[in-house]
């Protein structure tokens, strides 16, 4: 089992002092393969007994199995772009990365999770939308099918946070999504929010990310490396799923709108008028018209 799995499994019953313990063993892993138990019982604040029974309760025989299986992790797994796009993951590998992570999203975001994250969304008086870097294709594939659905649903740009949340309040909803290395402005601004009482609603890697403790209304997404770079896929099946629910709820006042948009779309010609070259009428040769 991963590290991180092992502690999503437990998550709930860390004290916290393991959580400190967890959250530095999914932070800094490198830490723990290369340290000794005084190390990380110093960096977390606690005792070596401390550790060792962290160790056991994430299911390792001791310090040094868990030791092992974080070694394990850090030769098969290289965090940071730079370090990835050195390795040069064959098509093979990115393409099996990308299709697990969709299925294991499926399986994470069941009708009654989706049914939950989508409800504050549908009575929210304004819906903010605030994104990290890696998952900001999800947030502008939220954003587009939600302001189509429904009023004041708002992208939030980390340049312009603090302008653009000035008018939250309590009847609002913020969808957060955001995955380690966590972004600051999306995760502080998102702890504001929850202070004035905004339901929060985030989309994330795990219980021990900064955005999950701040709501019980929070899913989990396992983000494969793609590449350099952290997969946007998973965070765009999380949006499209949203907004598909959020249509559901909306009902009538959502094909309202759509049926709006739709008009004001015809009436400013918003599309091209465009036919296949296969599709298109066979023009007839004219003598006249060519001079012949």
């Amino acid at each position: 089992m991963l590290i991180r799995d092992a502690i999503a499994e437990k998550g709930n019953n860390l004290t916290p002092t393991e959580r400190r313990l967890a959250r530095l063993v999914l932070e800094e892993p490198t830490r723990v393969a290369f340290g000794t138990v005084a190390d990380l019982a110093r960096a977390a604040g606690t005792s070596r007994p401390s550790v060792v029974r962290f160790a056991a309760k994430l299911g390792f025989a001791g310090y040094s199995d868990l030791q092992e299986s974080v070694r394990l992790e850090i030769s098969r797994r290289l965090s940071t772009p730079g370090e990835r796009i050195r390795r040069r993951d064959p098509w093979a590998a990115i393409r099996g990365n990308i299709e697990r992570s969709i299925a294991s999203t499926f399986e994470s975001l069941g009708e009654a999770r989706i049914a939950a994250l989508a409800a504050p969304l549908v009575a929210a008086r304004r819906v903010w939308v605030l994104s990290g870097e890696t998952s900001m294709a999800g947030a502008h594939v939220l954003h587009s099918g939600l302001s189509m659905l429904r009023p004041e649903v708002h992208l939030v740009f980390e340049h312009s946070a603090g302008r653009d949340l000035c008018a939250a309040g309590a009847e609002d909803a913020a969808v957060v999504l955001d995955f380690a290395r966590y972004r600051r402005v999306p995760v502080t601004a998102a702890r504001t929010l929850a202070e004035l009482g905004v339901s929060i609603v985030a989309i994330t890697d795990g219980p021990l990310s900064p955005l999950a403790v701040l709501t019980p209304n929070w899913c989990e997404l396992k983000i494969p490396a793609a590449g350099p770079f952290d997969s946007a896929v998973p965070a765009v099946v999380a949006a499209e799923l949203i907004v598909a629910r959020v249509a559901d709820e909306l009902g009538d006042a959502a094909r309202e709108r759509i049926d709006q948009l739709e008009t004001l779309w015809r009436r400013t010609d918003a599309y091209l008028e465009y036919a296949p070259r296969g599709e298109r009428p066979t023009e007839t040769h004219d003598p006249d018209r060519s001079g012949a």
